[in-house]
């Protein structure tokens, strides 16, 4: 086997640019059309930051034929002297060096985009020509790089012959009224780029919209070859909020704009490079939100006039203040939640919310240098310290109190909603794993597999259950026990008609689904029985079932698939050599057919036994009264007028109890008092 040397020759130390030639995507985050038009992003960034510190009124982008880019802005222009530690101008420095400019804890800018001070010359290195014009000090200054070396075209564009040549040219002076400021010119290097990689129009228009919105005391301009977009937004925020909110989404109330400062501490080294522990740090906020009717919700952020696709530290204050001042207003609210309701969460809260939430903080500091997100840790605290109590304050407050309740109770009614949402997709779920379900346990199958004949009666109780498992033909008859009365479903929502042990038992024997996606042709019996006891209980858990069966799975009773079966109420026996039996189903018909009997000189077994349940009869019994086909009564439930079904449903089975109640006194007079066993 051979060993690989390895030693201190084998380490690679790239020198100047040469670290972004060979890695772009750290730099500029990708090596698509975004890392295209991420270079504009860092060239408008830095004429943004003069803006900000009051030193610039205009920045115009050009985007020329020839796929350059130009950025012009009327700032105090970069530093022209020299640098007294690398003796290079400033220019050269802070476009060959990388971590080089004026954001770095000194006093060129108070806040600024920049963290890693390697935009301006990244660009510089991916360029294959890169052109700065610098009015400052009275003069002209002028210079030109190639792939990131100093030197002279002899003529436009990148092709041109180029000579290196080391320093800043003075090409003229300034004239009377003519502005200071920073122009930069680049062609990018396409073999840099991944093919097809190009400039976004659109992206472009986004970026320099927005900087516009955020710096209101500044006019950009894009020039383009479709023409010139002028953005100058002077309400700032405000105007932002209206730009991004929804079409055809109606403000609930007026734009809430929120300002302040607060400070932060963090570890942050001085102008020497020496690491200091606990620096104050002061941020400035400003947010500007607003409710719409419509349920989508815009929160974009930004550090430092950077957008922060990804949020961030920021964001996260943001949410933790608007939640905790709207819910606590919410639980001190009379009126507004019901009581041991759940209070609103976030997402209730960000409901139809357009919302712009910016810092201006010192050295920010991202998670790349593409800057998607903000990682300063203290700005959460602080963020969320201003926000809360200007929210506080807005809720109270005697002009904004009315459309505060409003917001407030348009937050109730989101989490309201959303809970309703969650109980029917949880109910789906149930559903989808109930109809997927073995068969309970309890259920008395029979052996034949086809719907033509086959029949399942849902017996009422147990011991019910033993009689007719003798009685039953098991070839084509299933039995499915309930205990006692099953759930009023008329009051009850899906997720609790499935919670139930009875009724999911139903759902899962009978294979075909509820509600909308109810299968008639996935139904695994021909017939339904109800075979309840011949008494008031039996009759109310019989009206309970026809009640699910018409809610929940109404095809079976429109196909004519489900019956009442009849077992009898009483038992008549005649005396003598061939003695009779009579079953009989009400005490009308009892005392009609004895009449009639003894009439006809027949005597009879007194006293008449009555069946008080199911139960007490023999499988013979039961087998000839109430289950053979042949010798049986039944009755099939229909829904011939569907409406007048409703409505009685509704009646006896729903939630307003005084309709019922003025029925049931209305109808009282209607009872036979004399059949009644008491």
């Amino acid at each position: 086997m051979t060993e690989t040397l390895y030693g201190a020759d084998d380490l690679t130390h790239l020198e100047g640019l040469d670290a972004v030639r060979k890695r772009p995507g750290m730099y500029i985050g990708s090596t698509d059309s975004r890392g295209v038009n991420h270079l504009v992003n860092e060239i408008l960034d830095n004429s943004t930051d003069e803006g900000v510190a009051g030193h610039a009124t205009r920045v115009v982008v050009t985007l020329h034929a020839d796929g350059s880019v130009q950025v012009d802005d009327d700032g105090r222009g970069i530093p022209t002297d020299v640098h007294a530690k690398s003796g290079l101008s400033g220019v050269e420095l802070v476009l060959t060096r990388l971590h080089a400019g004026g954001k770095f804890g000194g006093s060129g800018y108070k806040t600024s985009g920049g963290l890693h001070g390697v935009g301006a010359s990244a660009v510089n290195a991916l360029a294959r020509r890169f052109d700065v014009t610098v009015r400052r000090a009275g003069k002209i200054h002028e210079m030109s790089f190639e792939y990131g070396v100093p030197g002279v075209f002899d003529g436009p564009g990148p092709t041109a012959r180029f000579t290196p040549q080391a320093g800043l040219r003075v090409i003229g002076k300034l004239k009377a009224g003519q502005p200071t400021g920073t122009s930069i010119r680049y062609w990018h290097d396409p073999r840099y780029f991944e093919t097809g990689a190009a400039l976004d129009l659109e992206a472009v228009r986004a970026k320099v919209r927005n900087t516009a919105f955020l710096v209101p005391t500044v006019t950009y301009v894009l020039r383009h070859a479709d023409g010139e977009d002028v953005n100058h937004f002077p309400n700032g925020l405000v105007d932002m909020v209206d730009y991004l909110t929804p079409d055809g989404d109606k403000p609930v109330c007026g734009t809430v704009v929120i300002e302040g400062t607060g400070t932060y501490r963090e570890n942050a080294a001085d102008e020497n490079g020496v690491m200091q522990s606990n620096v104050e740090r002061k941020a400035e906020i400003e947010v500007a939100l607003r409710w719409g009717t419509g349920y989508d919700r815009t929160v974009e952020c930004f550090a430092n006039t950077i957008r922060n696709v990804h949020g961030g530290t920021h964001r996260k204050g943001f949410e933790r203040a608007v939640t905790r001042a709207l819910v606590d207003a919410i639980r001190n609210t009379r009126g507004l939640l019901r009581p041991k309701e759940e209070p609103p969460v976030l997402d209730d809260v960000l409901e139809g919310m357009t919302a712009v939430v910016h810092v201006r903080i010192p050295e920010p500091q991202f998670t790349s240098q593409t800057k998607d997100e903000l990682s300063t840790a203290g700005i959460t605290r602080v963020i969320q310290a201003v926000v809360e109590q200007h929210l506080r304050a807005w809720v109270d407050g005697r002009k904004t109190k009315t459309e505060a309740r409003t917001i407030l109770q348009k937050i109730v009614d989101a989490g309201r909603v959303r809970l309703v949402q969650k109980q029917q997709k949880d109910a789906a779920r149930r559903k989808t794993a109930l109809e997927g379900a073995a068969m309970p346990a309890k259920l008395v199958d029979c052996r034949s597999t086809g719907v033509q004949r086959s029949e399942l009666f849902i017996v009422e109780g147990d011991s019910a259950l033993g009689t007719a498992r003798l009685a039953r033909s098991s070839e084509y008859q299933a039995l499915l026990p309930i205990r006692g009365k099953i759930l009023n479903v008329q009051k009850a929502n899906l997720q609790q008609v499935l919670d139930n042990v009875e009724c999911s038992a139903i759902v899962q024997v009978l294979g075909a689904g509820s509600g909308r996606t109810f299968d008639l042709g996935a139904m695994r019996y021909g017939r339904i029985l109800i075979m309840a006891d011949a008494d008031v209980d039996g009759s109310h858990i019989r009206t309970l079932l026809i009640t699910l069966f018409a809610k929940y799975m109404r095809p079976a009773i429109e196909a004519g698939r489900l019956y009442a079966a009849m077992p009898p109420l009483h038992k008549i026996t005649t005396k003598g050599r061939e003695p009779r039996t009579i079953y009989t189903y009400t005490q009308a018909e009892m005392t009609n057919t004895v009449a009639r009997l003894e009439k006809a000189g027949k005597q009879v077994v007194t006293p008449i036994p009555r069946f008080k349940g199911l139960g007490e009869m023999d499988a013979d019994e039961l087998w000839e009264t109430t289950m053979n086909p042949g010798t049986r009564s039944v009755r099939r439930i229909t829904l011939d007028d569907v409406d007048e079904a409703e409505r009685v449903l509704e009646l006896l089975m729903g939630d307003a109890v005084p309709p019922r109640r003025s029925w049931l006194i209305d109808s009282a007079g209607r009872v036979d008092r004399d059949t009644i066993d008491a």
